[in-house]
């Protein structure tokens, strides 16, 4: 409705245009919001103050020439000039009632839009190190990613979903020497675990797989691996000296092929885990894509030449650097150290150049907040290759801080003492655990109270909406016990019989579902739908608590069956967009 009184709007300003009460080719950005006050109107546009400069009249004048020039409408009753220049829009009944009707003709497709124009967008998320399972932190930037490139497929873009696979660096080494030391433990050497190695359960069970499978082909005597080695932190020496010690000793011992052998057991180890547990919280991705394949394909390489080539590198100190300072960004950015070694962020450059070239119009990366430092050099990247860097968004999410009543959890992933996104999903389910996450604005801290998402009452919110749901349908259960059948076209015949306030304020929420995809979907906010099915939740519990919905008057129940039918239709919609079931009984 917003863009069928925006469309009315525009083509009055065009004959105002035409008629020389306007000058020639004027241009407004049109805006129309729903009315604060439904006397005043069902909506409003400040249209005629926006021209008043360029038309230099009184802006109360303006307007009543534009509802003058308005052509006719079948859902505008009539429009009136209010205040200083505000334009007041009435709707006729039909048109009132027109987001029952659409939502039970377009049924799953009521609120998308055209909005993105099949412009095609990456989304890419969690992407967390597969160093070890999914936390409870990484349960949050998958729900809200996964929200998000729904949310804008909904909205009409042509959705892209990846995950970047970080199997390549520093960190994978310290993963695949903590899996060849639990592993020599598993073949009965008494090697000591360094104070900087990965040290959950899991790395125990893939070193026994891999024991499983190798038998003593990789094993090596203790003293051997532990001879001369720099002391560790324990020992009164450097934690990072040693680790670093250990990964040379390994692939000195286990020579390219062994070690290559015990980095891939615990890098697809891992990776299966973080697959099928993100599968098994409902996100999939179209693709998974490795970091090292930017290296072995040269790609790294080339990016870094293209920079070079174009003046925006440097050396200093044996090490290459990007001029990122020239570019918006704080400091110069390594790309090559001294060592000969590309940088992580060498292959984020490498890899935003390829998402470019692979022809996406716009590129979405959510990523945790402790990488907020990378977001402005990335786009000083996009920049010296002379791409336009508002192609990129980048939204931060905030770990979340987990509860269990007054207890707060701890996590740390180096000692594996963390919950595991897998375990909150076990006690909480996917239902809770996917809303709870996107509830609130991903940059915003988050406490998630486990004993709230299990609870089964009005302050918990997931529970709230399916309850509101699972109570609609209720309804036409005991419809069909009572032998009545719902007549929906006497029903729609009907809408004009329903004059209750909370028909009405039931009705305006349904009205707004298709604004707030798309709202939600240009600002990257899928917690806009969080809100807004609370609100309808709202007003269909109040409603319901207040009427009886299958009366002895078949017109008016069926009419009332239509708008609640409607309503679960809504409901459906939105909770299916957030990765949220909708019950039929709770």
């Amino acid at each position: 409705m917003k863009k069928h009184i925006a469309h009315c709007l525009q083509q009055a300003v065009s004959r105002l245009c035409e008629q020389g009460f306007l000058p020639p080719d004027t241009e407004v950005d049109i805006q129309v919001e729903r009315a604060r006050d439904r006397a005043h109107g069902d909506y409003a546009a400040n249209t005629a103050m926006m021209l008043a400069r360029a038309a230099r009249r009184n802006p109360r004048e303006i307007a009543q020439a534009l509802v003058g020039a308005l052509p006719g409408s079948e859902y505008i009753d009539r429009a009136e000039v209010a205040g200083p220049g505000f334009i007041n829009f009435i709707l006729t009944p039909q048109a009132a009632w027109a987001p029952v009707r659409q939502a039970l003709s377009q049924a799953g497709d009521y609120g998308r839009s055209d909005l993105g124009a099949g412009r095609r967008v990456m989304v890419e998320f969690v992407s967390a190190n597969p160093t070890g399972p999914l936390h409870v932190g990484h349960g949050r930037g998958a729900a809200f990613g996964a929200a998000l490139a729904d949310l804008l497929a909904a909205a009409g873009y042509d959705v892209y979903r990846e995950y970047y696979v970080n199997d390549a660096g520093r960190q994978m080494d310290i993963l695949a020497v903590s899996v060849w030391l639990r592993y020599l433990e598993a073949c009965g050497e008494p090697v000591r675990f360094p104070d900087n190695g990965y040290r959950g359960d899991y790395v125990r069970e893939i070193a026994t797989g891999l024991a499983e499978q190798v038998g003593d082909a990789l094993r090596h005597p203790a003293d051997r691996v532990m001879a001369e080695l720099p002391p560790d932190a324990a020992q009164g020496g450097d934690k990072e000296q040693h680790i670093d010690a250990l990964v040379r000793r390994a692939r000195a011992l286990l020579g390219e092929a062994g070690y290559r052998q015990v980095f891939e057991q615990g890098l697809n180890g891992i990776l299966a885990d973080i697959r099928d547990d993100l599968e098994g919280f409902g996100v999939t991705y179209q693709n998974w894509y490795s970091e090292r394949s930017l290296t072995e394909s040269g790609q790294v390489e080339r990016a870094l030449a293209r920079l070079t080539e174009a003046g925006h590198t440097y050396q200093q100190d044996g090490a290459l650097w990007f001029r990122s300072s020239a570019f918006g960004d704080d400091k110069d950015r390594v790309l090559r150290r001294e060592n000969g070694q590309t940088t992580y962020f060498a292959s984020d450059v490498a890899y935003h150049l390829d998402k470019l070239q692979r022809g996406f119009d716009q590129l979405v990366d959510v990523w945790g907040a402790d990488h907020h430092g990378y977001v402005p050099r990335v786009r000083a990247a996009l920049a010296a290759f002379g791409e336009d860097e508002q192609r990129l968004s980048v939204r931060l999410v905030q770990f979340a801080i987990l509860y269990r009543g007054q207890e707060r959890l701890q996590m740390s992933t180096r000692s594996g003492e963390f919950v595991t996104l897998r375990q909150l999903r076990a006690e909480v389910g996917n239902d809770a655990a996917r809303f709870f996450y996107v509830m609130r604005k991903p940059e915003q801290h988050m406490d998630f109270d486990l004993e709230l998402a299990k609870s089964e009452s009005s302050d918990n919110p997931v529970y709230y909406l399916q309850y509101a749901h699972a109570r609609i349908c209720s309804v036409f259960r005991q419809l069909d016990e009572k032998g009545l059948v719902w007549d929906r076209a006497r029903g729609l015949d009907a809408l004009d019989r329903l004059g209750e306030d909370h028909e009405q304020a039931l009705v305006t929420e349904l009205g707004r579902y298709p604004e707030v995809i798309e709202s939600a979907a240009q600002a990257h906010e899928p917690h806009q739908v969080a809100a807004y099915l609370r609100d309808l939740a709202n007003a269909l519990h109040t409603y319901y608590n207040a009427h009886q919905f299958i009366v002895e008057d078949a017109a008016l129940r069926d009419a009332r069956l239509c708008l609640v039918a409607a309503t679960r239709q809504v409901l459906r919609n939105g909770l299916e967009l957030l990765g949220v079931r909708a019950p039929e009984r709770m």
